[in-house]
């Protein structure tokens, strides 16, 4: 099991949006990309909020937003995990994707595009880029 460090220099902040719904963004990314692997150790809230250098209480709503998720588990007096359980990260990439796809979709119409013209517009074909 590897332990995670997020470093201040990785964290994307948009000041229009909370930052705990912006934190549970990147790690729930973070996890369906693989790069925190599943048993993956976090840190606890002090040390992450110290690390990040923002409020505990932001980084305790993040963790309740992905433990409500089941995509971190809490086991009291050892530490946050990532969750081993494939199942419930398929189902956040499953809603990753379709959250995208939705996004796409949305640009497409607001471009009075169906989303196949604004991919062979943006330089797409087939699935890959020319």
């Amino acid at each position: 099991m590897d332990d995670f460090r997020w470093k201040p220099d990785q964290v994307r902040i948009d000041p229009s949006r909370p930052l705990y719904e912006q934190f549970v963004e990147q790690l729930r990314a973070d996890i369906a990309r693989g790069e925190l692997a599943p048993g993956t150790r976090l840190p606890s809230v002090r040390e992450l909020a110290a690390g990040i250098r923002v409020n505990p209480t932001t980084v305790m709503k993040t963790y309740q937003e992905l433990e409500r998720e089941q995509l971190i588990v809490t086991y009291r007096g050892q530490g946050t995990f990532v969750t081993k359980d494939e199942a419930i990260i398929q189902q956040s990439k499953e809603t990753l994707a379709a959250q995208a796809v939705r996004k796409l979709r949305e640009v497409a119409e607001s471009l009075n595009m169906t989303v196949e013209e604004l991919l062979l517009l943006g330089g797409y074909k087939g699935g890959t880029r020319e």
